[in-house]
């Protein structure tokens, strides 16, 4: 008797992420077609997975990034449980394709916030936040061509989302710091291997912030007290290798590292 394959997008995209299998790209009958869907199939597949959410996470949110995929504004995705890591927890790289590390800023949020007709401004997405922190993303594609799967099928499968080292939160005073200048340094086995700062993603990782805010906002959907946001890569991402060792310097703020497992 012989599995029967599956045949809806999101059973394709389950069967994927639970398997850690690759795929083409969806097939043209259950493709989403735009943005609105890539996100409803996005949520259910999440919803089906029936993991909590710990957190958001920003792709493309960098001119090359965006150029790189071919897209031309920042997506979202979700950061299930399972896939937070704790700073020394070694990181999976099992069916990890694009086998990059970034250096990102993150915002953890201390109240709810909910939508309205009215966008957020700046200071108002920053009043929401309760701590800065450091991370460290690993993204993975369920893709083989990732580059050339469109937004609405990168949205679908969650922007990316695969493994994500979330730091400590930042101890001394950074409400004031211009963050869009803050240096960032990703290191792999001890050798430079990008630098940036925090202006590389949408210019000042508050624009970053202040655009999730309103992407969810506008979507109708909260965003809970305690979660956090990944606001986009520092520089650009890193080559990795299973095995190896990554450790970004975000200067003032501290150092953050993980290892990558090998099996």
């Amino acid at each position: 008797m012989t599995m029967q394959q599956p045949t809806s997008a999101h059973e394709i995209l389950l069967d994927a992420w639970r398997h850690h299998r690759t795929i083409d790209v969806l097939p043209d009958a259950v493709r989403p077609t735009d943005i609105a869907a890539g996100y409803a199939l996005q949520d259910a597949v999440i919803e089906t997975l029936g993991e909590p959410v710990s957190g958001y996470k920003i792709a493309a949110t960098s001119a090359a990034g965006q150029a790189h995929i071919a897209i031309d504004h920042p997506i979202s995705g979700q950061l299930r449980e399972s896939r937070v890591l704790s700073p020394g927890t070694p990181a999976p790289m099992a069916g990890n394709t694009m086998r990059v590390a970034e250096a990102e800023f993150v915002f953890e949020f201390g109240v709810e916030v909910v939508p309205r007709d009215m966008p957020y401004t700046v200071d108002e997405a920053m009043a929401f936040t309760s701590h800065l922190r450091l991370g460290i993303e690993l993204p993975n594609a369920r893709y083989r061509d990732f580059v050339n799967a469109g937004a609405a099928q990168l949205i679908a499968d969650n922007a990316c989302a695969y493994a994500f080292v979330l730091g400590p939160r930042v101890a001394q005073p950074w409400r004031d710091v211009n963050l869009a200048a803050h240096p960032v340094k990703t290191l792999v086995n001890g050798e430079v291997a990008s630098r940036g700062v925090g202006g590389d993603a949408l210019g000042d990782p508050r624009e970053a912030l202040t655009w999730f805010v309103n992407h969810y906002s506008q979507r109708g959907r909260q965003i809970a007290a305690g979660s956090f946001v990944t606001t986009g890569v520092c520089g650009e991402p890193a080559s990795i290798l299973p095995g190896q060792h990554v450790d970004v310097n975000f200067g003032s703020f501290g150092e953050l590292s993980v290892d990558l497992r090998s099996d």
